[in-house]
């Protein structure tokens, strides 16, 4: 298949769209379970896709990066819908699956292949990596989504006080609390993940790149989160 100018970038910026979207889509066809699934699906996704370097912009970056933004699009719906409990719910549930698919996918390694096996090669290849890569991983998600939930709450607090109206700057307890939190999403995961296995330029180039994506999707989400209010207050779902 020929190489089509710019194709990189073009499907970065249509995954935007398309995971943020699929989300909202999951939270409409099935509520807060849909949330709590696409949790799952984007955390052990975002793990796998994130040992692929691909060259977009100008700078080599890792995948991944836009799939987990949806993670954090994730708590701040069940934020803003269902309240701080459940959020922290959506962080649990994130990490118990990655705990999970660690523990299964090593697992895979135990048997011995058949001689006529192709496959056993290949995917031990892909997940050889996989412990360091999802326990880094795991650990930048706890401390950053954590972060997140608490920061989002404390603006959220804060402006109600200011204001007295509890839906007012929806858009600023968003951004504010994700930006920093995906600021320490990148530099913990990263400079876990990929110290020794990457040149540190390389490695420089994935944290200014990864963390410009990050700030791009935390604007960009923005529009779904209201979205996704509005399908919940259509259904009279606000329980904050």
């Amino acid at each position: 298949m020929p190489n089509i100018p710019f194709q990189n970038e073009i499907i970065l910026l249509l995954s935007v769209f398309a995971f943020f979207g699929g989300l909202v889509a999951f939270f409409k066809l099935f509520g807060k379970n849909g949330i709590f699934a696409w949790t799952v699906i984007c955390t052990i996704a975002a793990n796998i896709e994130v040992l692929i370097l691909v060259h977009a912009f100008g700078m080599d970056t890792t995948l991944g990066n836009v799939i987990f933004a949806s993670s954090f699009l994730a708590t701040d719906i069940m934020s803003e819908i269902y309240g701080k409990k459940e959020a922290n719910t959506c962080v649990k549930l994130g990490i118990a699956a990655n705990v999970t698919f660690i523990l299964i996918s090593q697992s895979w390694f135990l048997y011995i292949p058949a001689s006529q096996d192709t496959m056993a090669l290949p995917i031990r290849t892909v997940f050889a990596n996989t412990p360091r890569v999802m326990l880094s991983s795991l650990f930048a998600y706890a401390v950053c989504e954590i972060y997140d939930v608490w920061a989002y709450h404390h603006l959220w607090n804060l402006t109600e006080k200011k204001c007295g109206d509890k839906m007012r700057f929806l858009w600023l307890r968003n951004n504010g609390s994700t930006m920093v939190s995906q600021l320490i999403n990148v530099v913990v995961f990263n400079l876990l993940a990929f110290a020794g296995v990457f040149p540190s330029g390389t490695i420089i180039q994935i944290l200014i790149f990864g963390y410009a994506i990050f700030l791009v999707t935390s604007i960009l989400d923005t529009p779904f989160l209201y979205w996704a209010r509005h399908i919940a207050e259509k259904r009279g779902e606000l329980k904050v």
